[in-house]
């Protein structure tokens, strides 16, 4: 009963060394003070502190975006690969966590041969069969928290992983919306390019009958032609826009290009936002943004590996047993025949040499600062990113404001300028240049549209949203 009692401390004390678990633990790493704020470019009047959407492209009500973001999300490469990345890692965490459980193996063989007389049992034969089976279990005590730590770092892993994959949700969602408007953009440049030329013909036509009628000259009806034919000239870049834009679209969802739906190419006007946007503040942002997450789950593992490392400073211990038979038959292996078992344990330490493991955790330290500071600069990065967008976004609605005054003033000069043709009171080269000024002003103002919704999409990427599973659209 001593022995028994002695045996059950002694497991007992190791159980209790078993729970110190060597290495630091991981902490949130601090963010600047200031990042929890307000933006810098909140104050405008073009965006509100309200908590952003999550499935911000529905602010459009544009149900063909809707469709086709969920496409996106159902069919993208790169959130299949991203969807794949992620299963593998959580299947590497369920292989660390089969670290704690113990390891099993069940062996049986048979073989035939002489046994010397020395080793024979008299009066039995000198060749025989030999059969054998047995099952050997080992479980590794913990100690020092070795495998503890590595399902640590395992599972940080896999959170990264996570986090990595709702990234590429974000851009899959800011490419597709910015593929669409693109389209839609090009589309109407290409219309407002095609009224260009059409009111150029017009006054060609004029200025044509005027040289005719022997009010004008040859060379007023050149410079017209030539007005005309520049801005013609512009047509097939903006129709090969469009169709780059529609072949990137069909990539983003999964799809060949012959294959994306008529619909998605279907709109002619830009896409347009006239309300405030939500942003929120700096304290949502850094919750919500995936690549923040992903850096500090990064940093976990990297902190979980310095106590992988650390624990192999100490030694192993094992604990193992194993039960067999060995017969010259299978009915003497399980009818009661020879029986054999062992229990006991396995200490394994490379004491003193220790150089190799100090060294490892070394490296592991030296890991851990590099992502630290990488988690830093991602912050960074956000935080430049979401205020470089606002800025944009509000500067571009600024100079869009300006030149549709700009594109007004035009339209009314050039009105003006062709009346005057009519009545004979200008030369054409007034006309000319009034026509010019419009057509400039006009691309000018459709580029800008373009660049608004650029700026849009832009915005709503930088604020991180997008990477939770989309809400279905309310109905009734």
């Amino acid at each position: 009963m001593s022995r028994i009692r002695s045996a059950a401390l002694g497991f007992a004390s190791l159980m209790t060394l078993a729970a110190c678990t060597v290495g630091p633990d991981f902490r949130a790493p601090a963010t600047p003070s200031t990042s929890a704020a307000a933006f810098v470019g909140s104050a405008s009047p073009v965006v509100n502190t309200a908590e952003p959407d999550t499935d911000w492209w529905r602010l459009y009500n544009d149900p063909v975006l809707d469709a086709l973001i969920a496409d996106a999300f159902a069919a993208n490469t790169d959130l299949r690969i991203a969807t794949a990345n992620l299963a593998r890692a959580r299947a590497v965490l369920r292989e660390t966590r089969a670290g704690r459980l113990p390891e099993t193996t069940i062996g049986a063989g048979a073989s035939y041969g002489r046994v010397p007389s020395e080793q024979r049992a008299p009066g039995a034969p000198t060749e025989d069969w030999s059969f054998d089976a047995g099952i050997n279990i080992s479980y590794e005590l913990d100690l020092f928290g070795r495998v503890t730590r590595s399902i640590e770092a395992s599972n940080a892993d896999a959170d990264a992983v996570a986090a990595a994959r709702d990234a590429v949700r974000v851009a899959v969602a800011a490419e597709t919306a910015r593929a669409y408007a693109d389209a839609a953009s090009a589309a109407e440049r290409l219309a407002v390019a095609e009224r260009t030329v059409a009111l150029i013909d017009q006054t060609l036509n004029l200025t044509t009958k005027r040289y005719e009628a022997g009010r004008g000259t040859r060379l007023d009806v050149a410079r017209v032609t030539s007005l005309r034919d520049q801005q013609r000239a512009a047509l097939p870049p903006l129709r090969a826009e469009r169709d780059g834009a529609l072949f990137r679209l069909a990539t983003l969802t999964g799809r060949a290009p012959a294959e994306l739906p008529t619909q998605a190419g279907a709109r002619r006007t830009t896409l347009r936002l006239d309300q405030p946007i939500p942003v929120g503040d700096g304290r949502a942002l850094l919750a919500r943004r995936p690549d923040i997450r992903e850096a500090e789950r990064r940093l976990a593992a990297e902190t979980a590996r310095i106590g992988v490392a650390t624990a192999d400073l100490y030694p192993r211990i094992s604990f193992g047993g194993s039960i067999g038979s060995t017969g010259s038959s299978i009915g003497d292996m399980f009818g009661g025949g020879p029986l054999r078992w062992l229990v006991g344990s396995l200490l394994s330490w490379s004491f003193p040499n220790q150089e190799a493991n100090r060294a490892r955790i070394e490296q592991a330290e030296a890991t851990t600062q590099a992502a630290l500071a990488s988690f830093d600069g991602t912050v960074l990065r956000a935080l430049e990113e979401t205020e470089t967008a606002l800025s944009r976004y509000a500067n571009e609605l600024d100079r869009r404001t300006a030149l549709t005054a700009a594109r007004e003033q035009a339209e009314l000069a050039a009105r003006i300028e062709r009346a005057r043709l009519r009545e004979g009171k200008t030369d054409s080269l007034a006309v000319l240049d009034a026509e010019r000024t419009l057509a400039t002003a006009e691309a000018d103002l459709a580029l800008s549209d373009a660049r608004v919704a650029t700026a849009q999409v832009d915005l709503f990427r930088a604020l991180g949203g997008g990477w939770q599973e989309a809400r279905p659209a309310q109905t009734g």
